[in-house]
């Protein structure tokens, strides 16, 4: 492990947990990461950052690297508890993925609780996906990724393209995604004080502003009680003193019960999304080196 880990992990608890566990309202949460993400996180040199829409009016974040070399679109929702984060707090992280795969990344702009709870996030991510591909980009072509909240809509949107008979991406992957809404993890318990990012307790008021009354069974919301039998390859990472370490835990058997190919990488002492501390962390470049490699690997579906 670097000593830039042990340096990341004291600031994160000492200055980033509490501003964020102190924060009134989903506004100074938003105000808060923003100005976090713009301070910290950059894109490589000659990445062009653009807003765009889709067929039908999607909002979108398109992110392309300097040297454009492959067909796939890497297709990122962004995490943010549903209440906060943007394509913008997430692009850099997505330029350097872009640069090591040569792919563009189109990120799409969805609702944020408590304005619009559930299910306005779901529905805009899975209108997103479905104009990217009326767009004329070929399933096949496209990888659908997604961190901490935006990982919990990203296998929900999996799962939804799976009963509805929608055209499957290439391959799937998750940074220390949520997907428990009735949070059951023991790691939510057990890892509450050694989480350097996530407060258990903030957490738990996230997902009351995204429910917002709904049945946490709906396998919309509640990503573990969804069928993924057929799904394509997925690939998923997790810090094991993260509260949402039994997410992926879970998430994995789930998917390996639904005889699905999954690549499942828990790494030591590293604070939730570490890939999003690029200019930081050298941990997060080989987490994106690794994911990189997994998705120019991934095989082309048969027709």
């Amino acid at each position: 492990m670097s000593l830039m880990r042990g340096v990341l992990n004291t600031y994160l608890r000492l200055v980033e947990k509490p501003r964020m566990r102190q924060a009134k309202t989903a506004e100074k949460l938003r105000r808060n990461f923003a100005r976090s993400a713009k301070y910290f996180f950059h894109s490589p040199r000659g990445t062009t950052i653009k807003k765009d829409s889709l067929p039908g009016g999607c909002e979108v974040l398109t992110v392309t690297p300097k040297q454009l070399s492959s067909d796939l679109v890497i297709f990122y929702i962004h995490g943010g508890g549903f209440i906060f984060g943007s394509p913008e707090t997430h692009c850099a992280m997505m330029g350097q993925l872009a640069a090591r795969v040569g792919a563009r990344v189109v990120m799409p702009r969805y609702r944020l609780a408590p304005e619009f709870p559930f299910p306005a996030a779901n529905d805009d991510v899975e209108k997103a996906y479905l104009a990217l591909v009326t767009s004329g980009v070929a399933s096949s072509n496209i990888v659908i990724g997604g961190d901490s909240a935006g990982g919990g809509l990203t296998f929900s949107l999996l799962s939804q393209i799976l009963a509805k008979g929608l055209p499957l991406p290439r391959g799937v992957f998750g940074f220390s995604p949520f997907v428990d809404f009735a949070l059951q993890g023991a790691s939510f318990k057990e890892n509450a004080t050694q989480d350097v990012v996530l407060s258990a307790n903030r957490a738990a008021e996230t997902v009351d502003m995204y429910q917002a009354g709904a049945d946490r069974a709906d396998p919309r919301l509640n990503v573990l009680q969804a069928g993924f039998e057929g799904a394509p390859p997925v690939w998923l990472c997790v810090g094991d003193t993260e509260i949402l370490r039994d997410d992926a835990h879970a998430l994995k058997h789930l998917l390996k019960d639904c005889e699905v190919a999954v690549a499942f990488h828990e790494e030591h002492d590293l604070p939730h999304v570490w890939p999003i501390f690029h200019n930081l962390l050298p941990e997060a470049h080989q987490t994106l080196d690794t994911l990189a490699v997994w998705i120019k690997a991934l095989p082309q579906p048969e027709a």
